[in-house]
C-alpha cells in the first residue's frame, strides 16, 4: 500500500470501527511528518472515544496502526484526535511549559516533570524556540521524565 492508499485505508478503517459503536461520522485525514493524522468530529460520545487519560484514544490509534502494519502500509504511524482533544491539550501543555521555561531561566535550576510521551514532545518542540534552554528525557517507561534546564555557557 503506497502513502495515499495508507491514508485512505486508515481513515476508512477508523470510520468502520466507529460505526461498529454506532458513531457514523466522516473522518478527516492528512499526513504530517510521515504520521497519518485522523480527526474525528465531535459527537455525543466524545468522552467514550477519548476515555480516562485518553486511554481509549490511544487504543484506537494502536488498532488502526496494527491494521496498517498488517496490510503492509507504506506509512504506519497514526495519530487519532477526537473533537480536537489532543490539540487543545497540547495548547494547555504549551502554556504550562512557557511558565516552566520562565522559571528555569529565572532561577537557573533545572526542572523535572512527569509527562507522557506526547506531552514531552510538545515541550521539546517549544523549547527549540529558546536559545538558552535545553530539554531531554530520562528514565524508562512510565517513569520517564522531562528535564528542562538552562544551557550552561562556559568561558574559555
Amino acid at each position: 500500500m503506497n502513502k495515499d492508499e495508507s491514508i485512505r485505508f486508515a481513515a476508512k478503517y477508523l470510520e468502520d470501527l466507529l460505526s461498529f459503536f454506532g458513531i457514523n461520522v466522516a473522518v478527516y485525514s492528512t499526513i504530517d511528518d510521515e504520521v497519518i493524522q485522523l480527526s474525528v468530529p465531535s459527537t455525543s460520545l466524545n468522552s467514550l472515544l477519548i476515555g480516562k487519560n485518553a486511554d481509549n484514544l490511544r487504543a484506537l490509534q494502536h488498532i488502526v496502526q496494527a491494521a496498517l502494519i498488517a496490510r503492509g502500509g507504506e506509512v504506519t504511524r497514526v495519530n487519532v484526535d477526537v473533537a480536537d482533544y489532543k490539540r487543545q491539550r497540547a495548547d494547555r501543555i504549551s502554556d504550562k511549559a512557557e511558565g516552566w521555561i520562565k522559571r528555569v531561566r529565572e532561577t537557573g535550576e533545572p526542572m523535572r516533570i512527569d509527562l507522557n510521551a506526547a506531552d514531552r514532545r510538545v515541550v521539546h518542540k517549544l523549547a527549540e524556540d529558546y536559545s538558552d534552554i535545553t530539554t531531554h528525557s530520562e528514565g524508562e517507561g512510565r517513569e520517564r521524565q522531562l528535564i528542562i534546564e538552562k544551557i550552561k555557557i562556559t568561558e574559555e
